[in-house]
């Protein structure tokens, strides 16, 4: 079978990790790129530089990923609907949901294959943890808690740190548990001179009864990313950085040291951190997007999936204007 013709629109510090990996991934083939802003990457190498999205369609691709600003995201992905082309578009799917909800219907329309770059479901580390909550390792799971920041990233300037990277963790917190958001409620505040947010603190409650708190920052001199489930036999500790996993066991042990067991609370077990294969995640969910073109099964983040993230990041941005919780609209 010949090999997906793949078309890229945005060539920035994104873009150029995915025309790298489209060109290593088996059955794709790079054959069109475009940025009405040039290519300071060198990403074209032999291909003729576009300008817009036709330049894409007329080189009649198969996909495309969308790697632009996200107030572009609409505009493009419609174009490409249009045309009968694949997406795979950057996170968040849109500006807002109203535009998500134009976008989601032309592809499902169409009965095409629209994804959501949300690469953290890809990380080693998640798909090693969520496999383990699946298979009951944990127990019932009472707690998730994330914690994502460090410097301001340069190249965003059009949404705040809730839709840029507090996305990230609402969609990995509700893929790991398997259940929506139904409530939020959130604190926010600019202190860097931005138009948008760039700290936010999230509190919220899944229909499994799952609660949530998120500290997501751009103002923080130390990078880090961490996702910390606890449940009924203990917690299990992901590093998206590294992609390590850690499991930290409720102990059975009981101790006779009084003043220790007061000290660390439940019993403390063993501590084991897993070996996992560590294969790069924007590789993997491009598999995850070539597959659900091919119509194999796969794990691809769905535009109905990434509009439902969406819609949770607009919850928590009207928490912190209006000071109060937040019903997340049903799924």
């Amino acid at each position: 079978m010949a090999d997906l013709r793949i078309g890229l629109i945005g060539l920035g510090m994104m873009g150029r990790h995915h025309a790298r990996v489209i060109r290593e991934v088996d059955g794709f083939e790079l054959v069109a790129v475009a940025d009405a802003m040039g290519d300071p990457h060198g990403v074209a190498g032999e291909l003729p530089l576009g300008g817009d999205v036709d330049a894409l369609i007329d080189a009649g691709v198969d996909a495309a990923v969308v790697a632009v600003p996200t107030f572009l995201h609409e505009e493009i992905a419609l174009r490409l609907a249009d045309a009968g082309v694949h997406t795979l578009i950057e996170k968040p799917i849109t500006s807002d949901s109203a535009a998500g909800e134009r976008v989601v219907e032309a592809f499902r329309s169409r009965g095409l294959v629209g994804a959501v770059g949300h690469i953290e479901r890809f990380n080693p580390a998640l798909l090693s943890l969520r496999a383990r909550i699946a298979a009951g390792e944990l127990g019932e799971v009472f707690q998730i808690a994330t914690r994502r920041q460090g410097p301001f990233p340069a190249r965003i300037a059009d949404v705040g740190v809730v839709k840029d990277l507090a996305t990230h963790d609402i969609d990995l917190t509700a893929w790991l548990a398997q259940s929506p958001y139904v409530s939020v409620y959130a604190r926010t505040t600019a202190r860097s001179g931005r138009e948008h947010e760039d700290m936010v603190a999230v509190t919220g409650q899944l229909s499994n009864g799952v609660i949530t708190n998120h500290l997501v920052n751009w103002l923080s001199p130390m990078k880090e990313r961490v996702t910390v489930v606890t449940g009924e036999g203990g917690a299990f500790v992901a590093d998206t950085l590294t992609g390590d996993l850690t499991f930290h066991e409720n102990g059975t042990i009981d101790t006779e040291w009084d003043s220790v067991a007061t000290f660390r609370g439940v019993s403390e077990g063993s501590v084991v951190r897993y070996a996992i294969a560590k294969r790069e995640p924007l590789r993997v969910e491009h598999e995850a997007f070539r597959d659900a073109i091919l119509g194999r099964d796969s794990h691809v983040v769905t535009l109905e999936q990434g509009l439902a993230t969406l819609r949770v990041a607009e919850a928590v941005l009207e928490s912190a204007r209006e000071n109060r919780v937040v019903a997340v609209p049903p799924q």
